[in-house]
């Protein structure tokens, strides 16, 4: 069936990123994960190339496409045909959450301040949202600010956070008033070196080497108040307009990648024999590949409405969490199925299906996790808020 998603100006934009991939980062991909961290030089060499700050207006240094979301769905299906899942994972956190909501929510001078070096991969964004005893429930956020002249005491502790190492502007989620109820989180956003804000472990991960997520400290950490970030008390309400298109990217970049792999798993069992023939004639192989292509063929057909929906400001929270729940569940189960049929092969981290399979797992639990978005999708089922 003929894809109908993309036109020629955004086919041009695919040879900028293919030639950028080729230059800067297909060949650094085992090194990244040697060293467990992604050096901050492709980050620039993104920016000069206008690979990242896609979602920055151009007053701001940026492409101006937020609203366009056919471009940085490019930038997942490029980096996905050469395994380069942590960077594309690092860069979608920068391009549609970091940006998006200094954006969205920012004054005239924080969008100066900010955008720019963000957008030319000078300055990496983060979002500081998880800590140690609480997960996909924010209420349960302890991290606090205490007003005083001219701004806020922050302390507290973050855990999982993506960039967490890198990141240079860290928008993070504060109870501003205690007994404020849901409204009383608001976000502040912290600067890499404003005094009692530290960095602790790079956390271990069970995949996504190369990307840096680590834990966060905020010890006594004076944030002024020209660093709040949208409405004083209203946090939790500006991330819940935000996520849709957080769980949108996990949805695309997870069937950029489901279509990788199964190309790659076509290849193998195509070059592959056993008993005398290519794994690819035995029967089962077939249906196996039958079925997984077709799983993948309709779930990119809703991903792509949803990425229309969204050009179109019209993607809600429930579709958002459909695709991202659907997306990230068939990733896994299509690459349970291609390193399975790679045989032992598949389970050794120097074929791409084995960290594919490493780092594929993460899908079903950030951004929410899947149980959340099917809680969503059931309660907007029954008509329950």
């Amino acid at each position: 069936m003929k894809r109908h998603l993309y036109t020629a100006d955004h086919e041009q934009f695919r040879e900028v990123v293919r030639e950028f991939v080729a230059r800067a980062v297909a060949g650094n991909l085992q090194r990244w994960d040697r060293d467990r961290l992604i050096d901050r030089d492709v980050w620039l060499a993104a920016g000069k190339q206008g690979v990242i700050g896609l979602s920055a207006p151009e007053e701001y240094g940026g492409a101006g496409q937020h609203g366009d979301y056919r471009y940085r769905n490019i930038v997942l299906e490029e980096f996905a045909k050469v395994h380069a899942t942590a960077l594309a994972s690092s860069f979608s956190l920068q391009d549609d959450i970091a940006i998006p909501y200094v954006t969205a929510l920012g004054t005239a001078a924080q969008k100066r301040r900010w955008l720019p070096p963000m957008a030319s991969g000078e300055r990496i964004g983060g979002i500081a949202m998880t800590e140690p005893g609480t997960g996909s429930d924010l209420r349960g956020v302890r991290t606090s600010g205490r007003k005083v002249d001219g701004g806020w005491v922050v302390n507290g502790a973050k855990t999982f956070i993506t960039s967490g190492i890198n990141a240079d502007l860290v928008i993070t989620v504060v109870r501003t008033a205690p007994e404020g109820g849901s409204r009383g989180f608001s976000l502040l956003v912290v600067e890499r070196d404003m005094p009692g804000f530290t960095r602790g472990r790079k956390l271990d991960k069970v995949g996504l080497h190369a990307q840096d997520t680590a834990e966060l400290f905020y010890d006594d950490v004076f944030v002024p108040d020209e660093n709040v970030l949208g409405e004083l008390g209203g946090g939790l309400k500006q991330l819940a307009g935000l996520l849709p298109l957080e769980r949108l990217s996990i949805a695309a970049h997870a069937v950029a990648v489901a279509t990788a792999v199964l190309a790659d798993t076509l290849a193998y069992t195509n070059e592959r024999h056993a008993f005398g023939q290519p794994i690819a004639d035995f029967q089962n192989t077939r249906f196996e590949l039958a079925s997984m292509a077709t799983e993948i063929d309709v779930t990119r057909a809703f991903v792509d409405q949803a990425i229309l929906a969204h050009g179109e400001g019209e993607l809600s929270v429930v579709d958002a969490a459909k695709a991202k729940l659907f997306a990230s569940e068939m990733q896994n189960r299509v690459i349970d199925r291609c390193l399975q049929l790679h045989g032992g092969y598949g389970y050794m981290l120097e074929y791409p299906v084995g960290r594919a399979f490493q780092d594929a797992r993460i899908q079903r639990i950030f951004g929410g996790a899947n149980e959340i978005m099917k809680e969503i999708i059931g309660r907007d089922l029954v008509g329950r808020r």
